[in-house]
């Protein structure tokens, strides 16, 4: 179980994440959601223990985190916002870096990376270093690097970014099989759509704090509302999104 206990962040005086509680079970994937600036990104950075919560705890199986980060983290698959990855290294050789690091068994290794590569359509590309991937390409070579070593969590954060119409799907239909596995997935992402299709739970985000929380179709009903996109807007919008729309219109064509 991964949960998150009165989970806080403040940079400096500004508060950027106020008192977020949420018990993760294996098998749940939680949709995370709030518009830019909600907290969503430090929340993730204290969840991965790349940040400490100035209050509050990240635990998993009980545990604190920090306790012993490096266990932690061996259980743990993390799919970042951006990409950021070693440019002069082959696709290949970033996954051989990663199996390293997280001591992978040599043969168990190599299979996983041949299989994964040919699987995510990247075995032609493999001895091609990653400054020439394209977007969905390093995307794709993040997911692979997140998924390897069979994590029992996963903390994805906007893992479709970049990826083709195919691979967007594919990745839509693996969360929904690694849920039913057990995996303990936290899914951070804009596009509604999908958090709505795979996601079993919600926290949605306005201002660093929670403003409703719950199973997805409890919250939809709680609202009053028949889609998720339908209860973003009216709890977190604060303008009538058709009228700016209209209005960005106005502006082009009168010019």
């Amino acid at each position: 179980m991964l949960e998150a206990r009165g989970l806080s962040k403040s940079y400096g005086s500004v508060p950027a994440v106020r008192n977020i509680s949420f018990c993760l079970m294996p098998g749940q994937v939680l949709g995370y959601l709030g518009p830019n600036g909600s907290g969503k990104s430090t929340t993730v950075k204290m969840l991965t223990g790349l940040l400490e919560p100035s209050q509050g705890q990240v635990l998993y199986g009980g545990q604190d985190i920090h306790t012993d980060l490096a266990a932690y983290r061996k259980c743990l698959g993390y799919v970042p916002e951006e990409a950021n990855l070693y440019p002069y290294l082959t696709g290949e050789e970033y996954l051989e870096m990663v199996a390293m690091l997280r001591a992978m068994p040599e043969v168990h290794k190599r299979r996983t990376i041949r299989s994964l590569l040919q699987l995510f359509s990247l075995w032609p590309h493999r001895h091609v270093t990653l400054d020439s991937y394209s977007k969905g390409m390093r995307q794709r070579i993040i997911l692979i690097a997140a998924l390897m070593d069979n994590p029992d969590v996963l903390i994805l954060d906007e893992p479709l970014s970049g990826l083709d119409v195919t691979s967007a799907l594919i990745i839509k239909n693996l969360i929904q099989a690694l849920s039913a596995r057990g995996k303990t997935i936290f899914y951070c992402s804009h596009i509604l759509e999908v958090v709505e299709k795979v996601c079993s739970h919600l926290i949605i985000l306005r201002k660093g704090q929670v403003i409703a929380q719950g199973p997805t179709i409890e919250v939809r009903e709680q609202i009053g509302n028949s889609s998720l996109e339908g209860v973003f807007l009216q709890l977190v919008e604060e303008r009538d999104v058709s009228q700016v729309a209209n209005e960005i219109v106005d502006v082009v064509i009168s010019t």
